[in-house]
Order: structure tokens, then sequence, then C-alpha cells
């Protein structure tokens, strides 16, 4: 599987959540496995499971992060497609060195074209830029 369709994979399991209990993410991630088109090889399946908790435990510094550089925004008030997006790019901006920064960012901005609203894209550029 690309990284870009890991990497789309995790903000879903990452929007979940907002609206899941931490106690239900291992059920809801079985049945959105269980749901793909296309399913996900255990390798790919893996990594995003992964992935995902890993984020998951660092969810209070990024977002402490987040609303330290967000000018006027805090992450009580951001959309959660933008905020799961933030957060995803700012775990690979901060954890993972395989990812350059601005890959990070273009993807988030991407993925933000696909599943935002109009203005969800800039939002996203605009966060991320005063992050880094």
């Amino acid at each position: 599987m690309k990284r870009s369709l890991l990497r789309e994979h995790v903000f879903i399991l990452l929007f979940m959540v907002e609206f899941n209990s931490i106690e239900d993410m291992p059920h809801q991630i079985r049945l959105y496995f269980d749901q793909l088109e296309e399913p996900a090889d255990d390798e790919s399946e893996e990594f995003i499971e992964k992935r995902f908790k890993s984020i998951l435990d660092v969810i209070p510094e990024l977002d402490a992060n987040i609303n330290e550089h967000a000018e006027s925004w805090t992450t009580e008030r951001m959309g959660k497609v933008e905020l799961a997006l933030i957060r995803l790019a700012s775990y690979e901006i901060k954890y993972d060195d395989t990812v350059p920064t601005p890959v990070a960012i273009n993807e988030a901005v991407e993925l933000a074209k696909k599943y935002g609203q109009d203005s969800s894209p800039a939002f996203v550029n605009g966060v991320l830029a005063k992050l880094v």
C-alpha cells in the first residue's frame, strides 16, 4: 500500500476517535478494516494501527503545541477533519524522521481538499506553517 494511502487510513481513524470512546476503538478499527473495498494486507493494517496508537499516545503534547502556535484558534474550536489532519502532520513532523516536513504538510493539505470544506486546505496549511 502506498504511503499516502496508509496516511489517509490513519487520518480516518484519528477522525473516528473524535466520535468514539478510546475503549471502543479496537472494535471500530476492526470494523473499519473489514468494510474496506480494497482490503489492506496484514503489514499495512499493522502500520496503520501502530501509527494511530502512537499518535493517540502523544495527543496531549501535540494539542498543546497546536494551541500554542495556532493564532486565535484552539483545538477545541477546530473542525474535526482539520484537527485530525493537523495532529497527523504534526506527529509526522515531530516524530517521524522518514517524512520530510514539506511532504507532511502537502499530504495534510491534499487530504483537507478531499475531506474538508473549501477553506480547510488553507487553514491546515496555515496552522502547520505556524508550527514549523
